[in-house]
């Protein structure tokens, strides 16, 4: 036998939005692979959804070989599919960022009438924003992976580590003995002028003075890190700036901003050049060159007003030159050039312009006829365009006739213009003054900070070495080599920053003008690179640093991008794309100031960054530092298991099958389906940068060695600079300092614990840590600050081992003391001491100055590491206490290894508890589902006799349901979110009684006759709970999460399985609405549908109509059962309640509510009708479905016998008929016509019905064929909301009566008449049509003709008047038109002609009763008037009766309101949505050519918009259902049962239908597209 191998194939989910958009919170997709092999992203869009219309998903992930191109984006077409989700499964095989979009032709207004086209438009599409997926890189050392939480990063700068190869190898051997696995080195190219490690002037130069050798020692060096000493290098690149003294700019001046390529710096470059002239005049000017005061500073500033300011005319910059645009006017006013732009004119025309103020004709300039505002420039850039200017002289004067003429001369024309302009250089001289005060405030701020501030430089007098500003440009020098430029190439602009400036705008670009306002914060020896918008607008620059990114990526692992923010976002993600060419896995990290947490997410994004730079010293206070520490730190201990497996199927590989047969070895893959879930950016969490200052500085020296441990013990890559552990005084000025390193480090060999020379020793031990914990994913973590003292706890969330840290920090003012620390209880936890350790430094004023007397080596200050006797353990059974004893000062750091002996073996627990649900469930049939997922409060006490309820979690409030389901509607979220505090985590670690309630539950119920399958759950749930009582109780909830999901998921997925094909190869929805006919349909002692015998039963809705008479509706129950049985394959449940109902069959009708068989009541006119139908659908639908019709079944009452006894009366169930002679039954009786008074009549059978409310007439008008039934005092209709109030004087009045002939009845009894005709026609009908009372016969096919031909005009009210005469209307009620009446011949006319959502039901049932386009029009204006966002309003909001808010606890004097008598008054009820989707599909579909593929596709489009709300209600509810009904827009109607049997079944219904006219599209090979 052939070995089978089973490979892994790691599949992320990524639902699309309706719009496009990805379903993930933040829409941050970041995806770190499990493995080296490929993952494979699989797109999840429903098959109609708005993104299918003419829709393809673009990704420009490449196939497997090709070469990433960030622009060449591969089409995968959306073939619209009404019932399945399209997936799209396409495999990633290297790391970066990738993105997406979807194009599609939006879907237009649903329309009465479609647009005519002629065959030739192409179709308008719309493409949707890029989506970014970001792969993280997979490193590896050693030849094993290295994951980025893993990394410990060491930070150098380069011209400090001395001489190569001897001192780079001494230093890089420390680093590494320090237990560092990656070198970050600052730019290792030539330097500029500044020698700033960050002004390079060279980008493909190596410094000689570090790399003689020059590329060759730079890759021995790259080779010796791995090799000898295991670190992984990483180098900054600089794209945004080089050295302003680069050689290379003499050639190539516009790469950089120069007044050619930048010509709106202009004005810039003059003021910036007046004011360092200005500088060296101060003296001349007998100003003072060293500023003592502010009052000096003023001195200054007015000069710079009267010499600068005044004297530059910088106010050209932004005014029209009125003389020169005034003689242009008139000019084209004499030449008859005048124009007046579209939309200037006012409706005057000409004349009002001509009559209109200076000020109007001005602002007609300002809006239509300025030129050059796109952005600064040369002087007077902003102009009038002459000939709109000459458009108003035309206007006031006329055309130019010559001075002679009639007109006005020149002269007296440009004065006329000369005014208006004179108004448009308001606003400009304004916007001049306002920039002038900016201007000036800024110069003033800056000097004074340079110059006079405490904490600024000081640096002393102005002169040529120190001038009065930092200049903004660099001056290229006048030589052979500039000489062949014009001069304004040779002013480039210097590179800076801007406080709280936009990331994502150049700061030297057209729309900015910082550098002309000053905001810059510049850096003198860096001139600013002018990338453009591409290549092609600067050819030699793109080329260059592409060299120069292809060059680091060639020996660096990873980049570190220097100032990410300020570089432009495509070339950095042109420049990443290049490198990533080079070396796949590149690392890359950012230093990100945007001052916005969204602007910092666009970076990552688009550029696929790996992880973001931030520091533990940025903290302020202990409090501060540990929310940095949880920021980084991890997921909380404990925390639900959010790395969701979805499935693991094995399948054999499609391309596996020749492999297998040649007798190769045999592979099986097992997809491993995750959900995409919410991540923040990763870090690379520093205690320290080169850019910050050291502990010694900003808070108390001894603070390096807690600040070091706590960022050691995050879940993140960390990482520390040259210095911190050594304990250098200060932050080493990277520009200016000339001396080299020292470490004790480097000197000798590091060994773990306490040592002289900084923290070194302790740092070995706290990096082994980190990488053993990144490599092992220990990723939980609990952080927790008191006082001084942070403690830190992260363990593996398989295993439990873990490590614990107590850090007592040492910020200014702690003093030496132990400070307030309470013992630490470890529960159910073993700890092993690792060490405690404590910082002592020599801060003293000599020691720093002694340090800081070295001319040449940068040393730390004299320190040491102590060992510590400094805690106590005590243990207490498997609990452990640490406390600290009374040496434990600031700067201490106490470090323990933890595992929990009940969870040694949890990676085993872990799977043992998510295993084996499914054999488990197996044999469960959907009853039993019924009981072990659902049962409301009602169901479980009528099961238990009253003993036991759904479980009561303090602080929560009861489940909805017993079974799982009501516990799981409450831990997907605390999963999803997380939620440790939610109540019922905190339940669970107080006590373990619901693991108690829901084993005990499940064997009372086997124990139990038609529940004894349920053993075998309730053995593995009680296995399972079992193996995690003996588990410390703050893990309780994880596990017990994980159970619960597990078991849930078996179960559901097992009920799934037990339902039609079509619902289990059905989208999640449809899945969905099928459970609720398991929920609804269930075990209940009191409401079997039979007296004698115990049988599962159909709830109208939950909790509401749960038990006793309550229960089963007639209406209820066969308006659902099409969906909620049949259109789940659950044929023998519709079967029985097809029978039951039969049975107790008496006037003719069925009754309204069932009570078991024992006390039917009969006061519902339609729920016969409903009935018959479900009989019709069963027959089309279920297997051998006719042959219901010949069943026989045992009558409650007499057949044709309007008798009433109880069901213990001799005379039940004594006679029987077949269901269709029962079926004849119910149409002759109603042809004889029905009138009889309800038995039992009287408050005893209803307390709110007047006496003549018990009074039942129904008969059929033989003039039309219609069925007329009920009165004004009943309500015997879906509409059945009796009055109640005494207070308001509505005890006894309907709501809705709804007498005469409803249009949905009128619409089933067609749809009965034209089957049973068919039928009849074919001999499998015994009996052809009814008797009337006159005697005479009328067949069934005559019957539904005389209603056909009498439909229309009885129902319809005609859109235009003039068509009126062919109705039956009358027009003096008329309210809206061209809709179906909800009756015809009520007790009160105006309610014939009231809007409501019945008719869609008769348009379903009986379609061809109606003219298609009358049925459009009026499903276009129910779309427009009663459709909610998911159900429709019962009556027209423009109804005089509309009242949507449904309270029935209110007892109010208001008639209309009052005990809620508004029930079906405007509230929005969710099953007629299903009919009036159905309807909508119909007769949407019926007006589209068959051909019309286009046109089909979107008829499904415009119902799968309509169902966003239903699918968001389901989605959200804990009863896992949809309810009853909202009140107005949707808004919650508390009173509402929350999950209603036809809410669900009626959109299933839906489903159905969708999939029968797919069906017939696919078998006439019309593609959906």
């Amino acid at each position: 036998m052939i070995p089978k191998t089973m490979i892994s194939n790691e599949v992320y989910l990524l639902p699309l939005n309706d719009d496009g958009s990805p379903n993930v919170p933040g829409e941050y997709i970041y995806i770190a692979p499990k493995s080296r092999d490929p993952l494979t992203i699989r797109f999840a869009i429903e098959g109609t959804s708005s993104i299918c219309r003419h829709g393809s998903l673009w990704v420009n992930i490449p196939e497997h070989g090709a070469e990433f191109r960030r622009d060449k984006f591969r089409e995968f077409k959306l073939v619209p599919d009404f019932n399945r989700t399209l997936k799209i499964s396409i495999p990633i095989y290297e790391a970066g960022a990738y993105a997406f979009y979807t194009t599609f032709a939006e879907l237009p207004d649903l329309a009465n009438h479609l647009t005519q086209t002629n065959g030739v438009s192409k179709v308008k599409t719309k493409k949707t924003p890029l989506y970014y997926i970001d792969v993280a890189p997979r490193l590896a050392l050693d030849g094993r992976p290295l994951p980025l939480p893993a990394l410990s990063v060491f930070s150098l700068v380069s011209k400090f580590v001395g001489t190569y190869p001897q001192d780079w190898d001494r230093h890089l051997r420390g680093i590494s003995d320090r237990g560092y696995n990656m070198v970050h080195f600052t730019p290792l190219q030539v330097r500029g002028a500044s020698n700033s490690p960050y002004s390079l002037y060279d980008q493909l130069g190596w410094d000689a003075g570090c790399f003689p050798g020059g590329e060759k020692d730079v890759q021995k060096m790259v080779h010796s890190l791995e090799t000898k000493y295991s670190l992984l290098s990483m180098t900054d690149i600089v794209l945004n700036h080089t050295a302003h003294n680069s050689a290379w700019l003499q050639d190539h001046p516009e790469a950089g901003y120069n007044l050619t390529t930048a010509p709106w710096l202009e004005s810039a470059f003059l003021l910036d050049s007046k004011l360092l002239e200005l500088g060296y005049k101060l003296p001349e000017l007998g100003l003072p060159t060293t500023l003592n005061s502010v009052d000096d500073l003023i001195k200054i500033m007015d000069a710079i007003k009267k010499e600068v300011i005044g004297t530059i005319r910088l106010w050209e910059y932004y005014a029209l030159d009125v003389d020169r645009d005034a003689d242009a006017a008139v000019e084209a006013w004499v030449l008859g050039k005048a124009t007046f732009p579209a939309g200037s004119l006012g409706p005057d025309g000409v004349d009002g312009l001509g009559s209109a103020s200076r000020k109007e004709q001005a602002h007609l300039l300002i809006k239509h006829g300025l030129v050059g505002m796109d952005r600064l420039g040369e002087r007077f850039r902003r102009r009038v365009d002459p000939c709109i200017a000459a458009g108003i002289l035309t206007a006031m004067f006329g055309r130019y006739e010559g001075d002679n003429g009639d007109t006005a001369d020149q002269a007296a024309a440009r004065e006329k213009i000369v005014e208006a302009l004179e108004i448009v250089n308001v606003p400009f001289y304004e916007e001049y003054d306002s920039e002038v005060v900016e201007i000036l405030q800024q110069l003033f701020n800056r000097i004074k900070y340079v110059r006079l501030d405490d904490n600024g430089p000081k640096q002393g007098p102005i002169n040529a070495e120190s001038p009065l500003i930092e200049t903004y440009f660099t001056r290229l020098p006048l030589n052979e080599r500039t000489a062949k430029h014009k001069k304004e190439d040779l002013v480039l602009v210097n590179n800076g920053w801007v406080w709280g400036g936009n990331a994502l705008v150049d700061n030297a670009g057209p729309k900015s003008r910082v550098y002309l306002r000053r905001e810059v914060i510049v850096w003198g020896d860096c001139t600013k690179l002018r990338f453009g918008s591409g290549p092609q607008d600067s050819p030699w620059l793109w080329e260059h640093m592409t060299k120069y990114a292809r060059l680091l990526a060639k020996y660096f692992a990873g980049f570190r991008i220097d100032n990410c923010h300020s570089t432009p976002i495509h070339v950095a993600e042109h420049i990443l794309d290049e490198a990533r060419r080079v070396r796949p896995d590149l690392y890359v990290v950012a230093e990100l100031f945007t001052g916005s947490e969204e602007v910092d997410y666009v970076f990552v994004k688009r550029l696929g960054l790996s992880s973001l730079v931030r520091e533990a010293m940025q903290a302020w206070s202990t409090g501060e530092l540990s929310r940095l520490v949880h920021t980084h730190g991890g997921r909380p201990i404990g925390s639900f298991e959010v790395d969701e497996i979805m499935g693991a199927d094995p399948r054999a590989p499609a391309n596996e099958s020749k492999a297998a047969s040649n007798g190769e070895e045999k592979k099986l893959s097992r997809e491993i389906v995750r959900l995409i879930k919410p991540v923040h950016v990763q870090a690379l969490f520093m205690d320290c940068t080169h850019d910050n200052e050291v502990p010694a500085q900003k808070r108390d020296a001894r603070d390096t060695l807690p600040n070091a441990a706590l960022v050691s013990m995050c879940s993140s890559a960390t990482g520390s600079v040259m210095g911190y552990d050594e304990i250098y005084p200060r932050l080493v000025e990277i520009v200016d300092e000339t001396r080299t390193y020292t470490s004790e480090s480097s000197t000798n060999p590091v060994r773990v614990g306490g040592g002289k020379g900084g923290i070194g020793g302790v740092k070995k031990l706290l990096n082994q840590i980190h990488t053993l914990m990144g490599l092992d994913d220990y990723d939980e973590t609990h952080i927790h600050h008191e006082d001084q003292y942070i403690t830190v706890h992260r363990v593996h969330p398989g295993s439990r081992k873990g490590y614990f840290l107590i850090a007592h920090t040492a910020f200014p003012g702690y003093g030496n003391g132990n400070g307030a620390f309470k013992p630490v209880h470890l529960t159910g936890t073993k700890a092993r001491h690792l060490g405690c350790w404590t910082l002592e430094v020599d801060t003293s004023k000599e020691a720093r100055e002694e340090v800081l007397r070295d001319k040449k080596f940068l040393r730390g200050l004299p320190s040491r590491v102590v060992d510590l006797p400094g805690i106590r353990m005590e243990m207490k059974g498997d609990d452990t206490v640490i406390s600290v004893r009374d040496k434990f000062p600031p700067g201490s750091i106490a470090l323990f290894e933890t595992w929990i002996p009940a969870a040694e073996h949890s990676t085993g627990l872990d799977t043992f508890v998510t295993s084996g649900a499914k054999a488990a469930m197996q044999e469960l049939d959907l009853v039993d589902l019924n009981f072990l997922l659902y049962k409301c409060e009602p169901e479980e006490r009528d099961a238990s006799d009253g003993r036991d309820g759904t479980y009561d979690i303090p602080g929560h409030g009861k489940i909805v349901y017993a079974g799982l389901q009501g516990w799981w509607s409450i831990l997907k979220d605390i999963i999803k979110d997380n939620n440790l505090a939610h109540p019922l985590c905190q339940h669970l670690r107080e006590g373990q009684w619901p693991l108690d309630y829901i084993v005990g539950r499940l064997e009372r119920a086997a124990t139990k006759e038609g529940y004894t399958r349920l053993g075998k759950p309730a053995i593995w749930l009680k296995e399972r709970f079992e193996a995690i009582r003996g588990i410390p109780s703050f893990l309780l909830p994880r596990y017990f999460g994980l159970v619960l999901r597990t078991a849930y998921m078996a179960a559901f997925e097992h009920g799934i399985s037990l339902m039609g094909s079509n619902v289990r190869k059905g989208q999640w929805f449809l899945q969905s609405l099928a459970m609720v006919s398991c929920q609804q349909t269930g075990l209940v002692q009191s409401a079997s549908l039979y007296p004698n015998r115990l049988v599962p039963s159909l709830a109208a809705g939950l909790p509401h109509f749960a038990v006793e008479w309550a229960r089963c509706w007639g209406r209820d129950v066969f308006i659902s059962l099409r969906g909620l049985y049949l259109g789940t394959g659950r044929f023998d449940e519709a079967k029985e309640h097809i029978r039951a109902f039969a049975s107790v069959l008496k006037h003719g009708m069925i009754p309204n509510l069932l009570g078991s068989g024992n006390t039917p009541r009969y006061n519902a006119r339609d729920s016969v009708w409903f009935f018959l139908e479900c009989i019709q659908d069963y027959t089309q639908i279920a297997p051998d479905g006719l042959s219901i019709l010949d069943e026989t079944v045992k009558r409650r009452f007499l057949p044709y016998d309007d008798t009433w006894f109880p069901s213990d009366d001799p005379r039940a169930y004594k006679e029987e008929s077949t269901v269709g002679e029962i079926i004849q039954e119910v149409l002759q009786r109603h042809a004889d016509g029905l009138k009889f008074r309800e038995a039992n009549a009287g408050p005893d059978l209803d307390m709110q019905m007047s006496d003549e409310g018990f009074n039942i007439e129904i008969k059929v008008d033989w003039s039309n064929g219609f069925i007329f039934g009920g009165n004004q005092h009943n309500c015997g209709t879906w509409m059945d909301k009796m009055g109640e109030s005494q207070r308001a004087g509505s005890k006894g009045v309907p709501g809705t009566p709804r007498d005469g002939a409803a249009v949905e009845i009128t619409g089933l009894l067609y749809s009965s008449l034209k089957w049973l005709g068919s039928l009849s026609e074919a001999g499998k009908f015994k009996y052809t049509g009814v008797q009337r009372a006159d005697g005479s016969e009328t067949s069934f096919a005559e019957w539904a003709s005389l209603i056909k031909d009498n439909f229309e005009r009885c129902y319809f009210v005609p859109i235009s008047s003039s068509e009126d005469k062919k109705y039956d209307i009358n027009p003096a009620v008329i309210h809206r038109r061209g809709i179906y009446k909800d009756l015809y011949r009520s007790g009160k006319e105006y309610e014939d002609y009231q809007l409501r959502p019945n008719f869609p039901i008769a348009m379903t049932a009986a379609p061809d009763l109606f003219d298609p386009e009358h049925a459009m029009h009026a499903l276009c204006v129910a779309d427009t008037a009663l459709r909610g966002p998911t159900g429709m309003a019962t009556l027209d909001p423009d109804d005089m009766n509309y009242r949507p808010y449904y309270r029935n606890s209110e007892d109010s004097d208001d008639f209309a309101t009052s005990k809620g008598r508004n029930y079906h008054q405007g509230p929005e009820w969710l099953w007629p949505t299903g009919f009036f989707l159905r309807a909508l599909l119909k007769f949407d579909l019926k007006r589209r050519a068959r051909g019309d593929a286009e046109g089909r596709t979107e008829a499904f489009q415009q119902v799968t918009r309509r169902l966003i709300g239903c699918k968001e209600m389901i989605e959200r509810s804990p009863w896992a259902g949809l309810t009853e009904l909202t009140q107005k827009n949707g808004e919650d109607c508390p009173d509402s049962s929350p999950t209603q049997a036809w809410s669900a079944g009626c959109l299933i219904d839906l489903y159905m239908d969708a999939e029968a006219e797919q069906a017939e599209l696919e078998s006439q090979s019309l593609p959906l597209r």
